[in-house]
Order: C-alpha cells, then sequence, then structure tokens
C-alpha cells in the first residue's frame, strides 16, 4: 500500500544554503493532519510527529472516535496540541471540513499525512466488484481527496512563495506543486505488525490454507531480507523525515519501509 505526505517547504534563504548545524530543526509551531491515526501506523506516525513538534489533528471514521480521543489526550499529555476530526476521506465535503477544522483548532496548515488505508486479500478472480470498488476509493480516491483539499488549503494561506496509482498521483502533484514550494511523497510500508495484519491472516487462512496466526511470520522469512515484522513505529520514522525541513529537497518520490522486500 502506497501512502502520502504533502507538505509545504520553508525555502532556505539561497540555493545551495550552508547548515550551522546538523541537527534537525525542531517542527514546533507547525501542523499536521493525519488521516486515518485512531489506531495502528497513523497512532504511531501522530505520536511521533507531535514528538518532533507538531500539534496533530487526528482524524479517523466514527467508529473510532474513542480510539481518536485517546491520541488526543497522549499527544496533549506531552505538551502538544491536537484535535479530533472525525471525517471519511472518501468524502470530499468532509476532507474539506476536517482540514477547516484542524485550521480552526490548531492553526495554519503545514503538512497532511494521507495515511488511511484499507487492505483486500482476496484472489483478484474471487473479488467482487464492491471489493475492488471499496479499495481504489479510500486508497486513491480517498488520497485524491486529502492532496487537493491541503494543497488548496496551503495556497490559500500564502504560504507558498508568491512569485502505483497513488504513486503516480503523488508524482503528478509533486510537478503540479513545486513552483508553490510544496513536496509531496508517498511512502510504502511492508509487514507491519498491526490489525490490519488479521485480516491479511485470515485471508491467507481461507485461500491458501494457512495456519491461523502464521501469516506475518512466515511472509517476514520468506520476503524480507532483515528478518524481522515490522513495527508502526518504524514507518512513523520514515514519516517523521518526510514530514521534517531534512526532506525539502525531496519530491515525488515512494521510499519504502519493508525491511529489505523489495530492493530499488
Amino acid at each position: 500500500m502506497n501512502l502520502s505526505s504533502l507538505r509545504f517547504v520553508q525555502q532556505v534563504g539561497k540555493i545551495g544554503a550552508s547548515y550551522s548545524s546538523f541537527a534537525r530543526p525542531s517542527s514546533e509551531g507547525r501542523t499536521v493532519i493525519v488521516t486515518g491515526s485512531g489506531k495502528g501506523i497513523g497512532k504511531a506516525i501522530a505520536l511521533r510527529l507531535a514528538a518532533d513538534g507538531y500539534s496533530v489533528c487526528v482524524n479517523d471514521l466514527s467508529a473510532n472516535k474513542a480510539k481518536c480521543d485517546e491520541v488526543v489526550e497522549e499527544i496533549r499529555s506531552m505538551g502538544r496540541k491536537a484535535c479530533t476530526a472525525i471525517a471519511d476521506v472518501t468524502k470530499r465535503d468532509q476532507v474539506k471540513s476536517m482540514v477547516q477544522m484542524s485550521v480552526k483548532e490548531l492553526g495554519p496548515l503545514d503538512t497532511m499525512v494521507a495515511n488511511a488505508g484499507v487492505v483486500q486479500v482476496d484472489q483478484l478472480l474471487e473479488m467482487s466488484e464492491k471489493e475492488f470498488e471499496s479499495i481504489f476509493t479510500v486508497n486513491v480516491f480517498g488520497v485524491q481527496n486529502c492532496l487537493a483539499e491541503a494543497a488548496k488549503q496551503l495556497i490559500s494561506q500564502g504560504s507558498c512563495r508568491p512569485d502505483r496509482p497513488v504513486r503516480g498521483l503523488v508524482q503528478a502533484y509533486a510537478g503540479l506543486l513545486a513552483n508553490q514550494n510544496i513536496t509531496a511523497n508517498a511512502y510504502a510500508p511492508g509487514i507491519v505488525d498491526t490489525s490490519m495484519w488479521d485480516l491479511v491472516d485470515e485471508g491467507l487462512h481461507r485461500t491458501a490454507g494457512w495456519g491461523k496466526g502464521t501469516a506475518a511470520d512466515r511472509l517476514v522469512q520468506q520476503l524480507t531480507a532483515l528478518g524481522r515484522l515490522g513495527v508502526p513505529e518504524d514507518v512513523a520514522k520514515m514519516v517523521s523525515f518526510l514530514a521534517s525541513s531534512d526532506s525539502d529537497y525531496i519530491t515525488g518520490q515512494t521510499p519504502l519501509v519493508d525491511g529489505g522486500t523489495v530492493f530499488t
């Protein structure tokens, strides 16, 4: 699954600027929306960005509101600002309202992390039209909704200089928004220990006859060079980098966080 991040880049004073320190500048005072962040990878991203200094808008579906509120309280306990914004990323009007709520509660938007996604493990020929449509509605159109509304907000703020399917979409945004000083990157997690893998495990038990509870470990041993299961914090570290000034010269890219499943 390719997930994405859209970020306004504060331009340095000149091309080839020198640095007085190699320490990463704090993200203190910046704001971010992380979709699908009531649990799993999204939660880890929200907490990591809060630790980096961000104020965080925590988003998920209404069924996960209690979990979102727990994440918000955890972020606030770190001394950061946070709010819950319930929205379905497949609904453009709800995404727009989510962005507006974040701006109202936390201040001007700096970063959008379009993390929400779904997984489907049935064989392609056995997948129903509804299941296939669900994947694209959430994982492609949901990302488009988030990136489009975030980009509009960033441009409207005057923050920018005045003068796969998801990978292709992110590359298109990178090209479109580069002259506005906005970067767009995706990130591609591998086998990560979240509740989503319970669905994968069940699917492989049903379709391939694998023993229940064995899928993740089995695939890790077969596919990953590092030979261990990923954890949400592994992905959060990559997003922390993409959401920081350390990635100012990177756009249109999709780094893999997969323990060496695919070498590029």
